[in-house]
């Protein structure tokens, strides 16, 4: 059960990164992560480091979009405080998806008890 509840911010963290790729039609992206959320039943060391690279990569990709649409508020006088906020959290959530993998139950389903 404590396992299982590991996989929870990876898994969230995926689906609203998909939603996101959706959102702006990056149709071979969302398929990305669904494959990727597949990928967490492969239990070997290459695996566990392509997902934590993904989801580093994806928390960048948040970064990304706040940066831009930050900009768009600056540039129309429009408020931007609460989306700041709101994106920074997501991408610190993704980001910290990734640390997931080095929990010690993790490491072990993953064989990355030895060293790597």
């Amino acid at each position: 059960m404590i396992k299982a509840a590991l996989y929870v911010p990876v898994v969230l963290s995926l689906v609203v990164l998909g939603a996101h790729f959706m959102r702006y039609g990056d149709t071979i992206f969302v398929v990305g992560t669904v494959v990727l959320t597949g990928l967490l039943f492969v239990r070997q060391p290459w695996a566990a480091r392509l997902m934590q690279v993904v989801l580093v990569l994806g928390a960048l990709e948040w970064l990304h979009t706040l940066y831009g649409l930050v900009q768009i508020r600056i540039a129309l006088g429009e408020p931007y405080g609460r989306m700041l906020i709101i994106l920074g959290s997501v991408a610190a959530v993704t980001a910290c998806s990734a640390l997931v993998f080095q929990s010690q139950a993790l490491r072990g389903i993953y064989g990355l008890n030895e060293r790597q």
